[in-house]
């Protein structure tokens, strides 16, 4: 039994080795993200279970992706190495405040090999969460949508609960095109873990109560609304709570911050933690991911948030 699932495409991301313009970028470090990655790999290293569901080029880039996967937990049993389609890319540009710009080199992905009848029923029966976002449909729409709705049907047809992040990347699609597809997905969810400015390009709204409200009536479970610097406001069964954020020495990389919050909050849910429990788990991981370069480094382990919430005795040396 795998407690949470993902299915999603991931990249090779290199980082610069300095700040600034990435025109002026002359050294790069390799890294692997993707945020449907990242998340169960967030999930893994607190110690749930998990399992991945993608395509990788059948290159050096590709098989160091599956292997640090696997490395850290990951089931990738339904991950398979394709032939003609290179492993994704992405290169960032990292500013002085740890603000990022990220270019993509991703037209060709592997995903795109992937069809409806690729998803093992069996895999999802055995699952307790399938945890999806916008950017699978985002790299393309007409091959990724249908293998997305049925990922999210066989999950309801085996009692799966569907955790959703938007995660809309403007450079993969247009504003219309991203709320009109979310939109029609958000029936089917049961745990929404969004940031405000996206629920305003999907619903036209950004306030969290209207946001929350407006859940409801999807018959959304679980309601997370991620507010960076400004903290985070939590749903669930006529409680909400609003936190503000964990403050951080310094900013130094925010990709992945938004996936190590994901993992927290789900963690919290399939512990059957209350929700102000869930969502301080949730916000301190999201803090400590900025504080550290890459897309997933920064993701601690289960003992690191208890030692970041004071919970366990730090020992040094």
């Amino acid at each position: 039994m795998k407690d949470i699932i993902t299915i999603g495409d991931a990249m090779i991301a290199f980082n610069p080795v300095t700040t600034g313009p990435m025109r002026f970028s002359e050294s790069f470090v390799k890294k692997v993200g993707g945020a449907e990655l990242n998340v169960v790999i967030g999930c893994s290293r607190l110690g749930l279970s998990t399992g991945w569901i993608s395509r990788l080029g059948n290159d050096e880039f590709g098989k160091h992706i599956r292997n640090f996967a696997r490395g850290e937990g990951v089931d990738v049993s339904q991950v398979e190495l394709v032939e003609n389609y290179p492993t994704s890319l992405n290169f960032k540009e990292i500013k002085e405040d740890g603000n990022v710009n990220t270019f993509y080199y991703r037209e060709k992905s592997p995903v795109l090999t992937m069809t409806p009848d690729s998803l093992q029923e069996e895999y999802f029966r055995n699952a307790k969460i399938l945890h999806i976002t916008g950017i699978f449909p985002a790299v393309n729409t007409e091959n990724n949508l249908p293998i997305m709705k049925q990922a999210i049907k066989l999950a309801k047809k085996h009692g799966v609960m569907v955790s959703f992040d938007p995660n809309i990347r403007l450079k993969l699609w247009s504003k219309e095109e991203a709320s009109r597809i979310l939109s029609s997905l958000l029936p089917d969810v049961d745990i929404l873990l969004a940031g405000s400015e996206e629920m305003e390009i999907i619903l036209g709204i950004n306030e969290p109560k209207a946001i929350i409200e407006a859940c409801k009536k999807f018959g959304i479970k679980y309601v997370a609304i991620k507010k960076g610097s400004e903290g985070s406001v939590g749903y669930y069964n006529n409680e909400q709570i609003e936190l503000p954020a964990v403050k951080v020495k310094k900013v130094v990389d925010t990709v992945g911050a938004g996936d190590g919050f994901n993992a927290g909050f789900l963690y919290g849910i399939t512990n059957n933690w209350p929700l102000e429990k869930t969502l301080t788990f949730a916000n301190t991981i999201g803090a400590m991911v900025v504080g550290v370069k890459g897309d997933n480094e920064g993701l601690p382990y289960y003992d690191e948030v208890l030692e970041q919430l004071g919970e366990k005795e730090i020992i040094e040396r």
